[in-house]
C-alpha cells in the first residue's frame, strides 16, 4: 500500500486514568497513522502493565516513543530578554533561570527557545528585546518518566511537555489542511483531562500563554457520585451516558464546569491583557470534554464559539493496521498522543 518507509514514532500519552498510543510513520513527505490503542490505568501502581497491554498484538512498528510530563514540577514561563545568539541564550538562560522558577536550577532540567519570529511577538518590545520561553522540569519527573519507559523495553527519544504536544498537534493538522489560515488568528486550545485542563493559546502558531488548572473530568465524576448518593465507578458510567438521570447529571456537574470555564475565562483575560489581541477560536479535545454540558457552559462563560476538533482529520489512516472507527470514536481523546508523535517532523 505505501512505499518509501523511512522511520516510525510513536506518541505515548500517559494519562491518570489512561493510556493513549498513537504512531506516525513516514512515507517519502507523506505522514500515516500505522497503529494506534488505548487502555484503561487501573492505578497508579499499574501503568507500566497498562502500556505492555496496550501495545501488545496492535502491530506498532517501532520501540521508539515520544512522551511528556505536566504538573506542578513543570514550569513555563514568557521572558523578555535582551535580544542574543541561541548560543548566547543557552548560556544566559543557565544565570537567568533562579529569577523565574521556585526550584534549585541545579534541580531541574532547562530548555528555552526565542519567539520573536512568529507573528505579534515582538508586540511590545524595544527594539534590542526579544520573547523567549523558558521551560524547567524537575529532574527526578524526568528521571521517573524514563525508567518507567525503559523498563517495558522501550526508546525514550524525546521528553515534551502535555501543552505544547497540544499545540503540535494543531499545528499538524492546520500543515495538512487544504485551506490557508490568517497567519496572526489566536486559537485557544483546551484539553479537558481526568485530573486537569491544559490550556495553549497559540497565535500565528507559536504559544503564547499556557496554563495548567487542577479540574477535570474526575470532578465531573465525583460531583455526580455525591449527589446521586452511588459509587464512582456508577456516576462515571452516569456522566458517560445519563439515561434517564440526565437533570440529576446536569445540575451536579454544572457548578464544576461553571468554575473551570470561570479560570479559563480568567486565563484568557490575562492573555489578551498581555498582547492586546483577543481569541478567535477555542477549540476542546480530551476525554473530560465528552458532556455535551462542557460545550454549551463554555460559549455561555466565553461569548465565543467553542467546538470540538479531530487532531487526525487530516492525517491519512493505514486501514488495514488501524481500526479506523475506534480511531475516529476516540479522536478528541487524541491530541496530545498525536502531538508527540509529530515530532517524526523534527527529527
Amino acid at each position: 500500500m505505501f512505499f518509501k518507509k523511512q522511520r516510525s514514532l510513536i506518541g505515548l500519552d500517559i494519562g491518570t486514568n489512561c493510556v493513549k498510543a498513537v504512531e506516525l510513520t513516514q512515507y517519502g513527505s507523506e505522514l500515516v497513522v500505522t497503529a494506534y490503542g488505548q487502555n484503561e490505568i487501573v492505578s497508579e501502581g499499574q501503568k507500566a502493565d497498562a502500556v505492555v497491554d496496550l501495545l501488545q498484538g496492535r502491530n506498532f512498528h517501532t520501540r521508539r516513543v515520544v512522551t511528556a510530563v505536566s504538573g506542578k514540577s513543570v514550569i513555563v514561563r514568557y521572558l523578555t530578554m535582551i535580544q542574543m545568539s541561541d548560543d548566547d541564550l543557552r548560556n544566559a538562560i543557565k544565570f537567568e533561570a533562579d529569577k523565574y522558577i521556585p526550584f534549585d536550577v541545579d534541580e531541574v532540567v532547562l530548555d528555552a527557545q526565542r519567539l520573536d519570529d512568529a507573528p505579534g511577538a515582538r508586540a511590545g518590545l524595544q527594539e534590542n528585546e526579544m520573547r523567549v520561553l523558558l521551560v524547567a522540569v524537575k529532574r527526578s519527573l524526568i528521571d521517573e518518566h524514563v525508567q518507567l519507559i525503559q523498563s517495558i523495553g522501550l526508546q525514550p527519544e524525546i521528553i515534551d511537555v502535555d501543552a505544547f504536544a497540544l499545540g503540535n498537534a494543531y499545528e499538524l493538522r492546520r500543515s495538512l489542511a487544504a485551506g490557508v489560515e490568517d497567519d496572526d488568528k489566536v486559537v485557544a486550545l483546551l484539553d479537558v483531562g481526568s485530573n486537569k485542563t491544559n490550556i495553549n493559546v497559540l497565535r500565528g502558531g507559536s504559544s503564547h500563554f499556557t496554563r495548567e488548572i487542577y479540574l477535570g473530568g474526575d470532578d465531573f465524576t465525583s460531583a455526580v457520585s455525591k449527589r446521586l448518593g452511588c459509587e464512582v465507578h456508577q456516576a462515571e458510567a452516569l456522566k458517560r451516558d445519563p439515561g434517564d438521570h440526565f437533570e440529576g447529571v446536569r445540575d451536579a456537574v454544572l457548578p464544576s464546569i461553571d468554575d473551570l470555564g470561570n479560570e479559563i475565562h480568567l486565563s484568557f483575560d490575562y492573555f489578551e491583557n498581555q498582547c492586546d489581541r483577543a481569541v478567535d477560536d477555542v477549540l476542546l479535545s480530551g476525554g473530560g470534554s465528552q458532556l455535551r454540558l462542557v460545550e454549551e457552559t463554555f460559549e455561555k462563560i466565553f461569548e465565543k464559539r467553542v467546538r470540538h476538533w479531530d487532531p487526525t482529520e487530516n492525517l491519512k489512516i493505514d486501514a488495514d493496521a488501524v481500526d479506523v472507527d475506534a480511531l475516529k470514536q476516540n479522536a478528541s481523546q487524541l491530541a496530545i498522543a498525536v502531538g508527540l508523535a509529530a515530532r517524526i517532523n523534527k527529527d
